[in-house]
């Protein structure tokens, strides 16, 4: 069954974008060292403009063939020309607002976050990249079968959190971890706590 992963970047506080969504504040972290392990290991979370300046236009895809998006992730990329950002995935984004695709190549879908990735998870492919943000998050994060969280050494105090939900806590098990020169951190969380449903699957079933 292919898997959800959530990678996306963070500060220390667990903001993955400024109040108005803007993550520049982000750039000043993204070293010599760190930049490139992006590229080699996750070179489908590149934008595909970006993809043949920073040397990797003809790299597979080796995690993911498919990238889910909020329409608040998303819509930005439009004015800037970018209607069409990940031309090398399946893109699909969540909204009920906007009911007309700018780009061919892009999904809409009013239909719920859920069945939709419970639906893609039986097909087959290589994973499901979720790119963002908070609310979509939020709304998937029983589905969420893997964290890779980008930590930058900065606190925001405040903005968009990595998730919009109601309280909930659910486990995960840190799987690695790496340091980089300016203090950034690549993390890897796979879920060890079952997802709701299957929990009460399994009350229903002891209680049965």
């Amino acid at each position: 069954m292919r898997k959800l992963t959530y990678f996306v970047g963070t500060t220390i506080d667990g903001f993955i974008a400024a109040p108005n969504g803007a993550f520049d504040f982000f750039m000043p972290y993204v070293t010599e060292d760190f930049a490139p392990t992006l590229f080699t290991e996750y070179p489908e979370t590149v934008v595909t403009p970006a993809r043949a300046a920073v040397g990797i236009a003809e790299a597979p895809n080796k995690l993911f063939d498919t990238v889910l998006m909020g329409r608040g992730t998303y819509e930005p990329n439009v004015p800037a020309g970018f209607a069409n950002p990940y031309a090398h995935l399946r893109q699909i984004v969540f909204s009920r607002t906007l009911t007309t695709s700018p780009d061919p190549a892009v999904e809409i879908t009013a239909e719920d976050p859920l069945s939709t990735v419970r639906r893609l998870k039986q097909e087959d492919g290589l994973g499901i990249w979720l790119c963002g943000g908070a609310k979509l998050a939020g709304r998937l994060l029983p589905e969420i079968d893997e964290l890779i969280i980008k930590q930058y050494p900065v606190v925001a105090g405040s903005g968009i959190p990595l998730f919009t939900t109601e309280f909930a806590p659910r486990e995960f098990t840190l799987t690695g971890s790496r340091v980089f020169e300016r203090g950034n951190l690549l993390l890897s969380y796979a879920r060890t706590s079952p997802s709701p449903d299957a929990r009460d699957a399994r009350d229903a079933s002891a209680a049965g």
